[in-house]
């Protein structure tokens, strides 16, 4: 008997009913939010930096799958990677053997962090957190990790512990005995670490949540003092690795930062395959594996799968031979410096921060009294109104994809995959100038937009 499957006619066929199918069978608050903001959108196709929609018409993607989509959608290398991979019908997975494509993988990966030793290949960036938080605790003996207050590392129950927002730890008690500091506080860390049961501290050099850098020279003294006191630093570079901030990781940025644990995924995958990796010092492996009983003491059923390593190193290839991290270095400061330039043009936009292509815009209290009296009316219905009504314009009227950066913060982050260029920069600060204007009018459609998510927002509480 053989059996027929049609992707393409099935696709045909129910495509229209997407966000039926996801309100009745998935998570049924996201299409309801969709339609609330009017991101119900129906794409069709995507290429690099762009979707479309069935008419063709083009949309700016300045989000990049929250950063997965780091060489873009569709990149020609890594999909000619998959198409090789599944046609060889490798002998994959066989759970006793050595494949080839891991280890060509971490000596690949392992190239670019030259401090650190091994590799150990899950399926996502909040596994590649678990297996830190695991091998960190071994290593050392110790219970407990340090995180930084608003860190986003995941939302597994391990990753979810050191989370720094309670929005997303609620509901969900009791977590591991994690404890957080304020980012670059210094004084607080010594004063944890002092208390002797500390393993790690985990940190993203450039936090998501509202974009903020650690700041200069924190992680460097950081470390010094974890060693000082026999405890581990964990670079979380599941956003801000493989150049999305200017460099290959965005703790490369600070001289003589050497993590002990770095934790990546998102644009190794290549937008296919979910991958995870956490490099570590051969040590700290061998602390783990310390004997052939302990030989799967950690592992992931898909861990180091051939299509994933594929993807994996297509995406390394291609970021080495397009020079990928250089033009994220460049596109970034271009970007940056047109938006920086608005602040004294707009009274409501606050600051302009970032690195490379990892980009906040951060909105604040106007001095006007009359967009003053509207800006309290958000605020007070709930904070990160007014970001949501600049994200929305952008993509009704301009065909562009943002987001809010975080939940009740007033910041737009900007994320796009790293292939952008001055073309697209244009075009972002081209329709951000012309939202600008239109909320700065004080009418218009954009603060009819904003009384009906204040509506919303009151009759959510």
């Amino acid at each position: 008997m053989t059996t027929e499957f049609d992707l393409g006619a099935l696709l045909a066929a129910r495509g229209a009913e997407r966000y039926e199918l996801h309100g009745k069978y998935l998570n049924h608050q996201l299409p309801r939010m969709l339609h609330t903001i009017g991101f119900d959108k129906v794409y069709e196709r995507a290429e690099g930096a762009y979707f479309y929609d069935a008419e063709g018409a083009d949309y700016l993607d300045m989000l990049a799958g929250f950063g997965v989509m780091g060489l873009g959608r569709h990149h020609p290398v890594v999909r000619r990677a998959l198409h090789d991979v599944l046609d060889l019908s490798l002998a994959d997975l066989t759970r006793f053997d050595c494949q080839p494509l891991p280890g060509l993988l971490a000596e690949k990966l392992l190239a670019h962090s030259p401090h650190l030793d091994r590799v150990f290949f899950g399926n996502s960036g909040t596994e590649a957190v678990e297996t830190a938080l695991k091998f960190a605790r071994r290593a050392t003996g110790r219970p407990r990790v340090l995180y930084c207050e608003h860190a986003f590392h995941g939302l597994t129950t391990g990753s979810l512990s050191v989370n720094g927002e309670d929005g997303f730890r609620d509901g969900f008690a009791p977590l591991l005995p994690d404890t957080a500091v304020p980012l670059g506080d210094l004084d607080a860390l010594a004063r944890e670490l002092k208390k002797g049961d500390v393993a790690a501290l985990i940190v993203e050099p450039i936090q998501g949540k509202g974009v903020h850098e650690a700041p200069p020279g924190y992680l460097r003294a950081a470390q010094e003092l974890l060693h000082k006191h026999k405890a581990l630093l964990i670079a979380d570079e599941v956003q801000t690795g493989l150049g999305r901030t200017g460099d290959f990781y965005a703790y490369q940025h600070e001289d003589g930062v050497e993590p002990d644990l770095v934790c990546v995924a998102k644009a190794l995958s290549g937008g296919y395959v979910p991958v995870g990796a956490t490099l570590g010092k051969d040590w700290i492996f061998k602390k783990v594996y310390s004997s052939m009983d302990r030989v799967l003491v950690h592992s992931a059923s898909f861990g180091s799968n051939a299509q994933a390593m594929a993807a994996g190193l297509a995406v390394l290839t291609v970021m080495e031979n397009e020079q990928i991290v250089a033009n994220a270095r460049a596109t970034g400061q271009l970007l940056k410096t047109r938006l920086a330039a608005l602040t004294d043009k707009y009274e409501l936009l606050a600051d302009v921060r970032g690195r490379g292509l990892m980009i906040g815009i951060e909105f604040g209290r106007p001095s006007s009294l009359k967009l003053r009296s509207r800006w309290t009316m958000l605020q007070a219905a709930r904070k990160g109104l007014f970001a949501q009504m600049v994200v929305v314009p952008l993509l009704q009227r301009h065909r562009i994809l943002t987001q809010v950066s975080g939940d009740h913060l007033e910041v737009i982050k900007l994320i796009p995959p790293l292939i952008i260029g001055e073309r697209e920069v244009e075009r972002f600060v081209d329709a951000f100038t012309e939202v600008m204007d239109d909320a700065h009018s004080g009418g218009g459609l954009m603060w009819d937009f904003g009384k009906t998510l204040v509506k919303q927002a009151v009759a959510n509480r």
